[in-house]
């Protein structure tokens, strides 16, 4: 059995190294993308993790195209080599539609394979893969007016791959919050949002029904003083291990059902506490496409996995 991981643009080193303390046997790198030998491991670093793969011989442009839709119907291409020839396999292929997602919106469901060429004869290609986009990388419909900041994607991309969200009437505690991109988020979807951070809020944000602004530290709140939530969202600027302090009071606390955090690192990566977070019964951690030097953390409650 064999499986590939391809890192996002300017993150090899640390899925690399995520592997190499996974003890996977990586066979070959094909630049952003490792080839090993077993059954797919979860690798954070991984914008798309390619199960069962093959190789296949490419005789000629028709003959690849053709094998490829024998396998199944949509296919991704990764091309960082030999360019011109698996151009002219893709545009053999049905055209995939990559339409930019209008938040709040389900992910796509449609099967959606990714494939590459090793060498001008011969191609990797998996039929099934982790990630419902192309190479892992998500476009949405942009609001170019409403939120302070661009943070609001990756919150946009975390509840789109959790598959859920909050709604009306459910209450939401943003920790870090300033200047409020997460905040018009939520409160746009009709949940009340306790934002805290020292520093205020955007003025646009603060002014959205259901936004209460509370000046404090995030990590000297105590969960008694905010009372049970629904959700709890992070995108404090601190260190990971501070981070999973927080979190892991929290949990114990029993006054959050459901967690999206980001992991920021300043400077190395702490691959220590980004495996602390991944050990977390039910938890996911993932490289989102509009993550920079982060990772994001999400817990949905037991009722919704």
């Amino acid at each position: 059995m064999t499986t590939a991981y391809l890192a996002a643009e300017g993150f090899a080193d640390q899925l690399q190294e995520e592997l190499r303390r996974a003890d996977a046997a990586v066979i070959r790198r094909h630049e952003r993308l490792f080839v090993c030998d077993g059954p797919a491991l979860a690798a954070a670093w991984a914008a798309n993790i390619w199960h069962d793969c093959i190789e296949l011989p490419v005789a000629s442009i028709g003959s690849a195209a053709q094998a490829l839709r024998d396998l199944q119907r949509n296919w991704a291409m990764y091309a960082p080599l030999h360019h011109r020839r698996a151009n002219l396999i893709q545009e053999r292929l049905p055209h995939v539609s990559a339409k930019p997602i209008a938040f709040p919106a389900a992910a796509p469901t449609a099967p959606l394979g990714s494939w590459t060429l090793l060498a001008p004869d011969r191609l990797l290609a998996a039929g099934r893969c982790s990630s419902p986009f192309a190479n892992g990388e998500v476009a949405f419909v942009e609001d170019k007016t409403g939120p302070p900041n661009r943070a609001y994607l990756k919150l946009w991309e975390a509840l789109v791959r959790l598959g859920r969200w909050p709604g009306a009437g459910e209450r939401c505690l943003d920790l870090g919050a300033s200047p409020g991109g997460w905040t018009y988020v939520l409160a746009g979807l009709g949940a009340d949002v306790i934002a805290v951070d020292k520093a205020p809020l955007d003025p646009k944000v603060s002014a959205m029904a259901g936004v209460e602004w509370r000046g404090e530290s995030a990590f000297a709140l105590e969960p008694p003083s905010v009372g049970p939530v629904d959700w709890l969202f992070s995108d404090i600027v601190c260190y990971p291990a501070r981070l999973l302090r927080l979190v892991e009071k929290w949990r114990a606390s029993g006054m959050a059902k459901n967690f999206v955090c980001t992991l920021k690192f300043q400077g190395e990566t702490d691959h220590d506490s980004a495996e602390a977070f991944a050990a977390i019964a039910g938890a996911r951690v993932l490289h989102l496409h509009h993550n920079k030097h982060e990772l994001t953390f999400v817990l949905p409650s037991s009722r919704a996995r």
